[in-house]
């Protein structure tokens, strides 16, 4: 049977080029997301082999889907599309448990090649992620760790996306009352007392773009 891929990213044109060459490669497409709540909906739904998630979507971004997807499907592998080689963005996707990173300016037969490995058992990242970094991971040393909890991270990138504590509620399925206690612990963590910090932070660990 050929290989189903969930492929998620919030650029229509992105989506449209990269299921073309999916399908080339003789993969099926089995559901397309503009978001990572979206992505988490079809993860759900269709329980493709493989996810292929951008980093940067709205709502809630590639490594917290990743994270959120894995909990629930630990048998699914999921790689993820960026441009960030940066070590905190490394480390976050691999914290999370994704098994292929793949840079978007690297070749087609680089990403069929990451889907490969990652289907047969391996860990695939691109040439452009120093291994140190890898290393450092596999022995502990000298990583850079959130301290934000999965939930917080969700809280955050809300937050940082412009969204009212209401709508963060709404959104998430909570309380206002937990969201705004979700907010004061974020802003606790990370030695912050206002929004720009906030959204600073989040650029900086990658939750949203500029």
């Amino acid at each position: 049977m050929p290989v189903r891929i969930l492929l998620a990213d919030d650029h229509q044109i992105v989506r449209q080029g990269l299921k073309a060459l999916l399908e080339q490669k003789g993969f099926v497409v089995a559901g397309e997301a503009a978001d990572g709540y979206e992505a988490l909906r079809l993860a759900r739904e269709v329980q493709p082999d493989l996810a292929l998630l951008d980093l940067a979507m709205p709502l809630i971004n590639g490594v917290n889907a990743a994270r959120e997807i894995l909990r629930e499907f630990p048998k699914m592998k999921v790689i993820l599309l960026t441009m960030h080689t940066e070590e905190h963005y490394v480390l976050d996707a691999l914290q999370a448990g994704v098994t292929g990173y793949v840079m978007k300016t690297d070749a087609a037969s680089d990403l069929a090649h990451a889907i490969n490995d990652v289907l047969g058992g391996s860990t695939y990242l691109s040439s452009k992620v120093s291994r140190a970094i890898v290393q450092a991971y596999l022995e502990n040393k000298g990583l850079t760790i959130d301290p934000l909890t999965p939930r917080e991270r969700e809280v955050l990138q809300l937050i940082a996306e412009g969204k009212t504590t209401k709508e963060v509620a709404a959104l998430l399925g909570i309380s206002v009352k937990t969201a705004e206690a979700h907010r004061t612990k974020i802003m606790s963590k990370l030695g912050m007392h206002g929004i720009a910090g906030l959204v600073r932070y989040a650029i900086r660990r990658g939750m949203i773009e500029v």
